[in-house]
């Protein structure tokens, strides 16, 4: 049976979709998470509203690799946010920021499709915890996913 979802665990599930559609937005509208752009700005927000909930959710009842995990996103998302403005990076200053803006989505995909798919459907989930073959499967198709729209970022930053 899949776990129920407390009312903190549903707020941040709500919270935890707002940089999932600015993230999709942003890179379906100027191709690619620009943090001083409206939309990045709106997907920072959510990120960091999302890994704030999440230290209120722990199944082990204290500090887990999901805590750890949403520190790494917002640190990435730190030090792309002031790329552009680390004189040694040079041109490649634009490369860090979409690459690591790209990375922190990854990140965030994570612990939602394993959460998603360990929940979903009701009473008979996909999978059963992130070392559950289908997670493992999607978990893959995510990080496939990364690589090839960093690709594509990339190459659009090379042609500009």
């Amino acid at each position: 049976m899949s776990h129920p979802l407390s009312s903190l665990g549903a707020v941040h599930t709500v919270l935890s979709l707002v940089p999932v559609v600015a993230g999709l937005l942003a890179f379906g509208r100027h191709g690619r998470i620009d943090p001083a752009s409206g939309l990045g700005k709106i997907y920072w927000v959510g990120m960091a509203a999302s890994v704030i909930t999440t230290f209120g959710l722990s199944s082990t009842g204290g500090f887990n690799p999901g805590h750890a995990l949403g520190l790494l996103t917002l640190l990435v998302m730190a030090i792309a946010t002031i790329a552009p403005r680390i004189a040694f990076l040079g041109r490649a200053a634009a490369y860090v920021q979409v690459g690591l803006m790209s990375f922190s989505f990854m990140l965030l995909l994570v612990p939602g499709t394993n959460e998603t798919l360990s929940r979903l459907p009701a009473g008979h989930p996909i999978g059963h915890g992130p070392d559950s073959p289908p997670v493992k499967l999607a978990l893959a198709c995510v990080f496939g996913l990364f690589l090839l729209g960093t690709g594509y970022q990339m190459l659009r930053l090379r042609r500009k």
